[in-house]
């Protein structure tokens, strides 16, 4: 059950060419009178637009294409003083209001993130989970796919997210680390496998930690992007 929220919430979901999920997932996320759910599409030449417009959110379309355009997008139009950025395959654990509220009445946080969980069997997924969340909590350093949350004072006193063709999210809880404490939740978000079991669990993870050093050695983001694109 979800528990009374005294601040308002806007979670805002980035899509782009998503129909062949898009029902499922937005009719997995509970509604509250205080919470905002903004879908922001990013072009999509699909039905995924006129699929999230049955559900009680609202759904706009990008002016910019882009992950990091759409979530800029999505913060400027929301009325929430409170901004989570979710991912579409990602489900919100039940007690979800008072986890942020919780989260981010900390004296040292910035910001937070859920705990990994993911939506599959096996010891693979269970290494997997605990590295994530190994690397979450002493690193300070969620993924997106983890949820991040803070206010959104704070988010519009940062500038938002970095205009990167990719490792938007990366660059930007690098600049929050800098800032405060990101607190990781015990509660646990569910994710979907589909990107793991597409490639594999270790060249999903190699992939992954390629685009990173890229990023540090500061090679062009079109390229890493380009590339990132032609593993998928």
């Amino acid at each position: 059950m979800i528990n009374s929220f005294p601040i308002k919430l806007s979670i805002i979901i980035p899509v782009f060419n998503e129909q062949s999920i898009v029902e499922t997932y937005l009719s997995k996320i509970q509604s509250h009178p205080q919470i905002e759910i903004i879908v922001v599409d990013g072009q999509s030449i699909d039905q995924t637009v006129l699929l999230a417009q049955q559900f009680p959110v609202k759904v706009v379309i990008s002016p910019h294409k882009g992950r990091g355009n759409q979530l800029n997008y999505g913060a400027s139009i929301a009325t929430g003083e409170i901004l989570c950025f979710l991912h579409l395959d990602s489900q919100l654990p039940p007690n979800y209001l008072s986890v942020i509220e919780n989260q981010l009445s900390l004296p040292t946080a910035i910001a937070g993130a859920f705990s990994l969980g993911i939506d599959a069997s096996g010891w693979s997924f269970r290494l997997l989970e605990t590295l994530v969340n190994w690397r979450s909590r002493f690193c300070s350093l969620p993924y997106g796919d983890q949820a991040l949350f803070l206010k959104a004072e704070t988010f519009r006193k940062m500038g938002g997210f970095a205009k990167l063709p990719i490792m938007e999210d990366y660059e930007f809880v690098q600049r929050l680390k800098k800032r405060g404490k990101i607190q990781i939740a015990a509660a646990k978000i569910l994710t979907s496998s589909r990107r793991w079991q597409k490639l594999g669990i270790f060249k999903t993870t190699l992939i992954n930690q390629m685009m990173i050093i890229g990023y540090y050695f500061k090679i062009d983001p079109n390229i890493l992007a380009r590339w990132y694109r032609s593993q998928k």
